[in-house]
């Protein structure tokens, strides 16, 4: 009976090898390696378009129609196509000449002093500190460079 036993269960085991779920691919390699192709439009979109091809005119006309007869979500609609939303504000800040490293400083003082003043909004002042932040950065890679070209140049005599 032991023996038995034993011979279902390796069988049974030979079977679930053989039928392996979950995960077949090995760690690290995709099934489909190259990807869904760029620009490849999602089905619903391309079901809209098909639904909604030939009838742009109607729709546009019924939607300002409904505007000018009050319906709010529909001026939305148009006043947002007429004029969209601004994504962002200029701002007036004088900041100090960045002309090496320490001048970074200086620089973020005067956003900050902006924010305290309610010049700029924190928002806006976080986009700012950023900008400088990627100019300290450009300013540290060239210093760094010049200074190893002239330990090569040391170095070599």
């Amino acid at each position: 009976m032991a023996i038995k036993k034993e011979i279902k269960k390796s069988k049974v085991a030979e079977i679930s090898v053989e039928k392996q779920r979950g995960r077949p691919f090995a760690k690290g390699v995709s099934g489909n390696p190259k990807g869904k192709p760029k620009g490849t439009r999602n089905k619903a979109t391309r079901l809209a378009e098909t639904l909604l091809d030939g009838q742009t005119k109607k729709l546009v006309g019924k939607c300002v129609q409904m505007a000018l007869d009050g319906d709010s979500a529909a001026m939305k609609v148009c006043m947002d196509r007429l004029i969209p939303p601004r994504k962002g504000r200029p701002i007036n800040l004088t900041i100090p000449q960045i002309e090496q490293l320490g001048d970074t400083s200086t620089a973020m003082k005067a956003v900050i002093n902006a924010v305290g003043e309610g010049e700029i909004t924190p928002n806006e002042a976080q986009v700012v500190s950023s900008v400088i932040e990627v100019y300290r950065k450009v300013i540290e890679t060239t210093e760094l460079e010049s200074r190893i070209t002239e330990l090569e140049k040391v170095s070599t005599e």
